[in-house]
């Protein structure tokens, strides 16, 4: 809770003030006045009211206009006769703009850095002027546009951020905290760069906007009806937002050429003809004052609006108007300015547990401040503390103070007005109002004293009974005062003074320049704590007349790491701890709370970021309460701490989450404040002893007293205050509720009034327990009878999550009941639960509620709720983490609701938990009329059907007719009209529903009357046909019986076909019920007994493998008789008699296919041998050849283990891929040679398959044939390629391999001559072919030589080795040895055509010179083969 000290200023010779504005950075304000009969003047204001005499502006004219440069402090004033003034504070100095305007200066507008200065008028004139970085104006204006209206509103875009600016903002979204820091801290500034942005958009009286870019060009943007009121930018949708005057709001995107597109378009709600106070509020938020009681507030962002009205119970009025109004948005409160004047004030609070979406809640009106007056205007200032109203005739500077509070030595002080106090001393019951005449901005109390002071002054107020006295007042800078016993302790530069009352100086406690100034001061029991500004600590002892220090100073800085400032040092009741809290050089609050031990010399802290100290005693068996610390402590940072007042290891602190520590006015709005209670000694370190949650009517921790905490109660307590403070006389007994709370600690519950021994005991036995020391926490209470002692303990248990003690506490309170239950309790699987029950046992419902929710035991919550008559929460959880017992929560909230009588509750409850069509009959049995309309009402069948029953009871035979037709139950229909005797009716409706039980029932009724075939009918109708059946066996309708049984179940239809087989007749429909009723061999066997051939046929579709092996032989008999042999083959297939099977298929000749001969040749049989079944595969492969299926062949072969037949017949298939692919995974000789020969039918010449017949041949070691293949490559060669170069290497590679055949003899002696010859023969002819250009004549001569061998054309074709003679000779021109050459040819190779060897052109060159013509025989065989050619050119 905060007040305000209020600073009023009256501007010199004015009348109104009319206008104020706060600088953005700075905490100056300007304020305009008007006076008579048409002057004004500005003057500029410190944040406390002290006017600045040199900036006094006064002129002839009315200002009209105030606008503070951004950073610098100058201030921009516009003047009715169109005069722009410059002023500069503090000196004072002013510049006049150049005289541009004529008409009153309706518009001032800076840019983001002040480089830029945007004017206008009442005509529409605007100028835009720059300034320089002092502030100083620079020459005349830059741009000059006239609009020809007036100019209302001018906003300038913002700017995109600079790289710099984006990877900042990268880094501080990645997880860098220092950018973070950056970011959300008062550190060093950023350096931006030049992002500003110059481009602004400007509004006029006849609804235009216009655009001007950054080099001045202007444009249109919109038009809109009624004159521009406003304009804000929304950045994050980069929008545009006008509101006219006629309070129609528009929003507008902006394109990148300038063109403006609307997005909506919606009135805003105002009272007419009132002046309305317009703001925008950061993320899109338009807060309006019309004059009413309430303000209205649009959300943009997400499409909402609500409002927020005045509360009576807080001391506002019935009629009072809000006429402006302010938001400030690092504070995020809202202030209203009342016709009565005050200031009403809401502040955004988010719940935890309370939806952010939920926006009217967020706001929470505060109590108002008075300034007395109609508050025309508020802003408030930069600093967030800082708030100046305008009342008409004054303007009010408030300036935001924390409320001072102090609680020492059960005495307790809260500040309640700027001048007021409330006194609660709780030894003597009684409540004092302190009434000074300054402002108080602090308060130090002791048992018989209060002392307040200013900053300026001290004054000291001693208390005796009901009356305060005043004891002594002395001037004293001093901002921090405390007090002990008669000695009052102040400070200032390098020193603590220590002053009596009436302000004499009896001692001074000096510091080192390195020590620094004391800034912090701090009394607990005789002992004083000093902290100064350098971070420095000393503690003095004042047991004595004269304080003396206690320990040498202690420089904190080297022991905490990155400490900026002490925020605040406390000191135990034996100085021998002191506790600190910090604030990091970034200007954050540091999450650590730091214990100094002056004995030791050391400092630890306790780290509420992630809730572990840094050292302690740890013990296993507590480490599920250590998780359970972590868990509750973390994220948190401590805000205010205390030491006991008598227990020096008592300590206390409150904390609140991360994210509300920086609350400028304090913490005590906070809704989720944890008060955290510790042990701190030398020997355990910290001991967490205590933890929980403030309570919602309570405010600020005071101090801490065993037995109690002392808190700061809410401030609506003092709603009941005098309105006007001095109405209080000064030491009177206050008129209103006290302002200070106490509440036991979690130990003292019930003990609040015991002796000191006991509370000893109590304080030593939580010690002992939180330590772990369990012999030591019984010896410290062995002594204690009293039940409500041990009852705290047992409670105590409940929070240290001991059982084990909580058992032994139950045994000395004699609780039975709590017992049991602890005892059911550990069934459960969860140790929280145990706990859990334990505390509902000791009244402990928030702690229960807390551990069935950290176990996540729902339902146990909800029983936890029902059982404590708090069904709303039951139902909520039920909703959201119970489901499964929801309709069960309904239901007991329903009974619940019942047994207090509100049974139309209870009636909707019921409907929810689907129980309605029995319940709500039974609690409304009693009211019959209720209960028709009900279920008229209702229109459920159950319930239309429990109410004709009803009927149907009370023998209203027709009502409960017509309620069956509304049920549509028709079996009670036609029941109802069977016992009426309507049968025909019964039979209708029976027929027109199709309803089974009907027609049953109506069944049973016709058979009752010897109606047989209306009887069986019926039956078949309800499918009761065991019943239709049984009729008609017992009345001969064998036709309809065939039909009945085959709609039947298995062992009706057995029944059917047993009764035909008896009497003789119908055998075909005894075959037939037997077959489908799963009697296969019964039907077979009636079949065959009877000579039933067609029903057999269909029965022995049905048989398999599993089917009697005698049975299906014969059937197969009977198919072979009806030449049916493919269905014969396969019952002789399942009566496993695979040689008969494939007996039948080859006389027969059916195709054996691949699925017919997997189950001819199953592995699993054991009807054959091994051999039989080799036996069985070769004859089914054998089959499959002649039948051409030759992969399938070559399957079974492989099967039966004969991989060389198997082979063969892949040979016959011609699958080449496949025959590779086998001979390489059997991998025997003879399968690779097999491969080898079939591979060269084949295209070898293609690569793979000419490796692949290599490699076969060389894999089945024959090298032999691998040599003929090679010399069949060669000779293939020749005659295809005349390649004898290749023919060559073929040849090589058939000697070497030749070569290597093992046991040779004289035939491959021979073999390997003959190809040694042949190599020979082509090495001269090709040598030969190589020289004809070098050495033509050596050529010649091998060539000669070659002709003259005999069998030369074993190796070397003779026309190959004319043709290279001839050839050379034409080109040598020698043509008539050429030409005898070819005659010697003609007559050596006649029957063969010679063109093979010759060229065509060498013979068309002898043909031309020597008349050479070819023989009849070569032109023969010529043609022979163009008709070859040509034949096979013309084949399809």
């Amino acid at each position: 809770m905060a007040v305000y000290f209020d600073h009023r200023v009256t501007p010199e010779n004015s009348e109104e003030p009319s206008q104020l504005t706060w600088h953005s950075a700075l905490s100056i304000l300007a304020v305009a006045s008007r006076h008579s009969p048409s002057g004004g003047n500005v003057d500029i204001y410190l944040q406390q009211g002290e006017h600045v005499e040199s900036c006094h502006i006064e002129r002839p004219h009315k200002p009209s206009m105030l606008c503070w440069h951004p950073v610098k402090p100058v201030l921009a004033l516009g003047w009715e006769n169109g005069e722009v003034v410059l002023v500069v504070h503090p000196s004072g100095d002013q510049t006049v703009l150049p005289s541009t305007h004529t008409a009153c200066v309706t518009l001032l507008e800076w840019s983001s850095s002040g480089s830029r200065l945007v004017t206008g008028d009442q005509i529409g004139a605007l100028a835009v002027w720059k300034v320089d970085a002092r502030g100083r104006l620079q020459g005349n204006y830059q741009v000059k546009h006239a609009y020809n209206s007036p100019l209302t509103c001018c906003i300038f875009k913002p700017a995109l951020p600079g790289d710099d600016v984006k990877m900042l903002a990268r880094a501080s979204v990645g997880g860098d905290e220092n950018a973070l820091d950056m970011f959300s801290w008062k550190g060093a500034p950023l350096k931006m760069g030049p992002q500003e942005g110059l481009a602004f958009y400007v509004s006029t009286g006849d609804g235009k906007v216009h655009g001007v870019d950054e080099h001045g060009k202007t444009s249109t943007l919109l038009s809109m009806d009624g004159a521009i009121k406003k304009m804000f930018f929304l950045e994050t949708r980069e929008a545009l937002t006008v509101i006219t005057d006629t309070m129609m709001l528009s929003q507008y995107t902006l394109g990148p050429e300038g063109e403006a597109q609307e997005i909506q378009r919606f009135k805003l709600s105002s009272k007419s003809g009132q002046n309305v106070d317009i703001v925008w509020a950061q993320n899109g938020l338009v807060i309006t004052a019309t004059g009413e009681q309430l303000i209205r507030l649009w959300d943009l962002e997400r499409n909402e609006n609500y409002a927020l009205s005045l509360d009576e119970t807080l001391g506002f009025e019935r009629g009072e108007m809000i006429n402006c109004v302010s938001y400030c948005a690092g504070k995020e409160i809202l202030a209203a300015g009342t016709s009565h004047g005050r200031i009403a004030m809401w502040k955004m609070t988010v719940h935890p547990d309370r939806n952010r979406g939920d926006s009217k809640a967020q706001w929470k009106l505060q109590t108002p401040t008075e300034i007395e007056g109609n508050v025309t205007q508020l802003q408030w200032g930069s600093s967030l503390n800082l708030l100046a109203a305008n009342n008409s005739n004054t303007v009010v500077i408030l300036h935001e103070h924390v409320m001072s509070a102090h609680c020492s030595q059960q005495v307790a002080a809260v500040q309640l007005t700027p001048t007021q106090l409330s006194i609660t001393q709780f030894h003597t019951g009684l409540h004092l109002a302190l009434q000074s005449e300054m402002h108080i901005k602090g308060v130090c109390v002791t048992k018989n004293s209060a002392t307040v002071w200013s900053g300026k002054q001290v004054t000291v107020f001693e208390m005796s009974g009901a009356a305060l006295h005043n004891k002594g007042s002395f001037p004293c800078d001093s901002h921090v005062v405390t007090v002990h016993g008669e000695n009052l302790y102040t400070v200032e530069p390098n020193r603590v003074q220590i002053r009596t009352p009436q302000g004499t100086v009896k001692q001074l406690l000096t510091f080192s320049k390195a020590e620094g100034n004391p800034v912090l001061l701090s009394v607990c029991q005789s002992y004083l704590v000093v902290g100064t500004d350098t971070s420095h600590i000393r503690v003095f002892d004042l047991t004595r007349r004269d304080a003396k220090a206690h320990c040498s100073a202690k420089n904190l800085v080297d022991a905490i790491p990155n400490l900026g400032a002490l925020r605040s040092v406390k000191c135990n009741s034996n100085g021998s701890q002191v506790s600190i809290l910090i604030t990091q050089v970034n200007g954050r609050p540091d999450q650590k709370l730091y214990f100094y031990d002056i004995e030791m010399d050391t400092v630890t802290h306790f780290d509420f970021f992630t809730g572990r100290p840094s050292s302690g005693v740890s013990h296993s068996e507590n480490s599920e309460r250590q998780q359970f610390q972590e868990t509750e402590l973390s994220a948190r940072c401590p805000v205010s701490h205390f030491w006991d007042e008598s227990e020096p290891r008592l300590f206390v602190c409150e904390t609140v989450p991360v994210s509300s520590e920086t609350s400028s006015s304090g913490y005590w709005d906070t809704v989720d404040v944890s008060v955290v209670t510790l042990f701190c000694t030398q020997e355990h370190g910290l001991l967490l002893q205590d933890c929980y949650t403030k309570p919602a009517g309570l405010q600020a921790l005071l101090a801490l007293d065993v037995p109690y905490y002392y808190f700061s109660c809410k401030e609506v307590s003092a709603t009941s205050a005098p309105a006007n403070p001095s109405q209080t006389s000064r030491g009177s007994v206050a008129l209103f509720p006290q302002m200070v709370s106490r509440r036991a600690l979690r130990d003292f519950e019930g003990l609040e009034n015991c002796d000191k021994s006991t509370r000893d005991a109590m304080l030593n036995f939580s010690f002992y327990l939180t330590v772990g020391h369990m012999d030591e926490a019984f010896k410290s209470i062995k002594l204690i009878k009293s039940k409500v002692v041990w009852e705290n303990m047992a409670r105590m248990c409940v929070k240290t999550r001991r059982l084990d003690v909580a058992r032994v506490c139950l045994g000395n309170m004699g609780n039975a009941r709590a017992a049991k239950a602890l005892k059911e309790a550990e069934a459960e699987p969860e140790p929280e639960a145990h706990i859990a029950a334990l505390a509902i046992q000791l009244g402990m419902l928030e702690d229960a509620e807390k551990l069935y929710k950290g176990c996540q035991r729902y339902d146990l919550l909800n029983n936890l709720y029902q059982a404590s008559g708090q069904y709303e929460k039951a139902l909520e959880i039920a909703e959201n983490h119970d489901r499964i017992h929801l309709r069960a929560t309904y239901y007991n909230y329903a009974r619940y609701l019942e047994s207090m009588g509100d049974k139309s509750t209870a009636l909707a409850n019921y409907e929810k938990s689907d129980t309605h069509q029995v319940e709500v009959p039974r609690m409304l049995q009693d009211d019959p009329l209720s209960l028709e309309i009900y279920v008229n009402r209702m229109k459920d069948k159950n319930l239309y059907k429990w109410w004709a029953q009803y009927l149907e009871s009370q023998s209203e035979m027709d009502s409960a007719l017509d309620l069956y037709e509304c049920a549509q139950d028709y079996f009670s229909m036609v029941r109802v009209h069977c016992y009426m005797g309507n049968v025909q009716k019964a039979s209708d409706i029976a027929i027109d529903t199709g309803d089974k039980a009907a027609s049953y029932h109506l069944a049973r009724h016709y058979e009752g009357h010897d109606d047989i075939k209306q009887a069986v009918h019926f039956y078949t109708r309800a499918q009761a046909y065991n019943n239709a059946i049984r009729l008609c066996k017992e009345n001969s309708l064998d036709d309809q019986l065939m039909n009945l049984a085959l709609l039947s179940n298995p062992e009706d239809m057995m029944e059917a076909a047993c009764y035909y087989e008896e009497k003789g007749i119908h055998l075909d429909r005894a075959v037939s019920l037997y077959h489908k009723a799963g009697y296969v061999s019964k039907a077979l066997e009636v079949a065959f007994a009877t000579q039933q051939f067609a029903a057999l046929q269909m029965v022995a579709e049905d048989l398999n493998e599993n089917s009697d092996p005698a049975l299906l032989a014969r059937c197969s008999e009977f198919f072979i008789q009806h030449s049916q042999y493919k269905r014969a083959v396969e019952l002789l297939i399942a009566a496993k008699k695979y040689p008969q099977a494939l007996e039948l298929c080859v006389n027969e000749n059916l195709t054996i296919t691949e699925e017919l001969a997997e189950k001819m040749t199953v592995t699993d049989s054991k009807d054959l041998s091994e051999e039989a079944h080799k036996d069985l595969l070769e004859r089914i492969a054998e089959c499959c050849v002649r039948q051409g299926n030759y992969h399938l062949a070559s399957k079974k072969f492989t099967q039966a283990g004969n991989k060389l037949k198997a082979m063969r017949a892949l040979l016959k298939s011609g699958d080449t891929e496949r025959i590779i692919l086998f001979a390489n995974v059997c991998r025997q000789k003879e399968l690779f040679i097999m491969a080898a020969n079939y591979l060269q039918s084949v295209d070898w010449k293609n690569p793979e398959i000419l490796k692949t017949i290599i490699a076969f041949y060389t894999k089945g070691r024959a090298p032999q044939l691998l040599a003929g293949f090679y010399e069949t490559r060669a000779q293939v060669e020749i005659d295809d390629y005349q390649s004898y170069e290749k023919a060559l290497d073929a040849l090589s590679e058939a000697v070497k391999c030749l070569s290597k055949a093992k046991n040779a003899d004289g035939q491959q002696e021979a073999k390997l001559a003959e190809l040694q010859r042949k190599i020979t023969l082509i090495k001269k002819f090709v040598q030969a072919r190589r020289l004809k250009q070098e050495d033509a004549e050596e050529a010649l001569s091998i060539c000669e030589g070659l002709l003259e061998e005999t069998e030369l054309d074993t190796a070397v074709r003779v026309g190959d080795v004319f043709g290279f003679l001839i050839d050379h000779h034409c080109q040598h021109g020698n043509l008539k040895v050429a030409h005898s050459k070819l005659e010697e040819l003609q007559k050596l190779m006649s029957s063969q055509n010679i063109r093979y060897y010759v060229k065509q052109a060498n013979l068309d060159t002898l043909h031309k010179q020597m008349g050479f013509t070819m023989d009849s025989g070569d032109h023969r065989h010529n043609e022979k083969e163009e008709d070859e050619v040509e034949e096979d050119l013309n084949m399809p």
